[in-house]
C-alpha cells in the first residue's frame, strides 16, 4: 500500500505511529519519575567552558584528579530513572565494578539528560596537574568507556561527539535499546569512538536503533548489531512500575535482562585494567549477531 503513495504521504504514514509511541512513551517516563523519586533533579546546566567551574552529578562523589591512565566508565540511565535507582541494571554494573576494581577505575551513572555533568565530569578526571585545562596528552591518554539504555543510549552518543568537539578520545561506546530524542541522531558513530556495540530488541510500540554506523569506518570498529527476541511474559522485571511493564514490554525486558548486560559488563571489562580482570570471575561467551531479519 505504502508503494502506491506520493512520497510525502508515505512519510507522515510512517512518521505518525512512531510519534505517537514516542508521546505515550514521553508521558510514562514522566509518571515514573514522578512515582519513583521523592524530588526531581535540577534542569541541564551549560556546559562549563572551565574545568575550574566543572561540576560532578554522578553516583559518588567528586574526588580528586588521579591518573589519566584510570579508565573513567560513565553509564546512563533511560527516561527520566534516577541515577541512583538501584532496581536498574545499569546502576548495579556500575556499582559492582566500583566494588571489584576500586581505586583502579572511575564508574558512575547519570540521568541521560544530565550528559552535560558526565561530560564536566570527565573534564576534571582528566585533568591531572589540576591547571584548568587540558593538555593534549591529557586528552590522548583518556581511557573513556560510555553505555546506556534508552535514553541513555542516545546520551552516549551525544557525549561522545562533545568529546569529539574538544579531541578526547572514546574507547568503547554500548548502547541497549537506544532511543533518541526528536531531532537527534543515535545510529551515527561520531569517528573519536574505536569500537561500539549496539544491542536492540524489535518489539512493542517502542524498539530501539536497529542499526548503528560508523561516520569514519577507518576510525571506528561497529562490533555488532545484536537483536534479543522477547515474549510477552518472558520476563517479570520486578521493581518497575506496572506501566512500564505492560506498555513498553520488550523495551523494559531489554533493560533487566541478565545476559543482556552480563555482555555489557564483558565488552567493557575488555577496557579495564589487565591485573584486575583476570582476577575476576569467569566472564560471558562474547554476544553473537542473530540470524532473524
Amino acid at each position: 500500500m505504502l508503494e502506491s503513495l506520493p512520497n510525502s504521504a508515505r512519510f507522515k504514514t510512517q512518521l505518525i505511529p512512531r510519534a505517537a509511541a514516542l508521546f505515550v512513551f514521553s508521558w510514562l517516563c514522566a509518571a515514573a519519575s514522578l512515582a519513583q523519586s521523592p524530588s526531581i533533579s535540577p534542569a541541564d546546566r551549560p556546559i562549563s567552558t572551565s574545568l575550574a567551574t566543572a561540576a560532578g552529578g554522578g553516583d559518588t562523589a567528586a574526588s580528586a584528579p588521579a591518573n589519566t591512565d584510570k579508565p573513567i566508565v560513565i553509564g546512563f540511565l533511560g527516561g527520566h530513572v534516577d541515577r541512583a535507582n538501584s532496581h536498574h541494571l545499569e546502576v548495579q554494573l556500575a556499582q559492582k565494578l566500583r566494588d571489584e576494581f576500586g581505586a583502579s577505575i572511575t564508574a558512575e551513572t547519570f540521568e541521560n539528560r544530565h550528559y552535560p555533568d558526565a561530560y564536566n565530569r570527565i573534564l576534571t578526571l582528566l585533568d591531572t596537574d589540576r591547571d584548568g585545562r587540558l593538555s593534549p596528552e591529557e586528552k590522548n591518554r583518556a581511557r573513556i568507556i560510555l553505555y546506556g539504555h534508552s535514553w541513555g543510549g542516545a546520551a552516549v552518543l551525544a557525549l561522545a561527539r562533545r568529546l569529539r568537539a574538544i579531541g578526547i578520545p572514546v574507547c568503547l561506546t554500548i548502547q541497549v535499546d537506544s532511543v533518541a530524542h526528536f531531532g537527534q541522531d543515535d545510529s551515527r558513530i561520531p569517528p573519536n569512538v574505536a569500537k561500539a556495540v549496539n544491542f536492540y530488541q524489535p518489539q512493542g510500540p517502542i524498539r530501539g536503533e536497529s542499526a548503528i554506523q560508523p561516520d569514519d569506518p577507518v576510525h571506528t570498529e561497529i562490533v555488532g548489531n545484536f537483536r534479543f527476541d522477547y515474549s510477552p511474559d518472558q520476563r517479570t522485571c520486578p521493581g518497575y512500575p506496572w506501566w512500564d511493564r505492560y506498555f513498553m514490554k520488550g523495551h523494559i525486558q531489554i533493560e533487566c535482562d541478565p545476559k543482556v548486560w552480563s555482555q555489557v559488563e564483558s565488552l567493557i571489562r575488555t577496557e579495564l585494567p589487565a591485573a584486575a580482570t583476570t582476577s575476576a570471575t569467569a566472564l560471558p561467551s562474547p554476544p553473537q549477531p542473530s540470524n532473524r531479519p
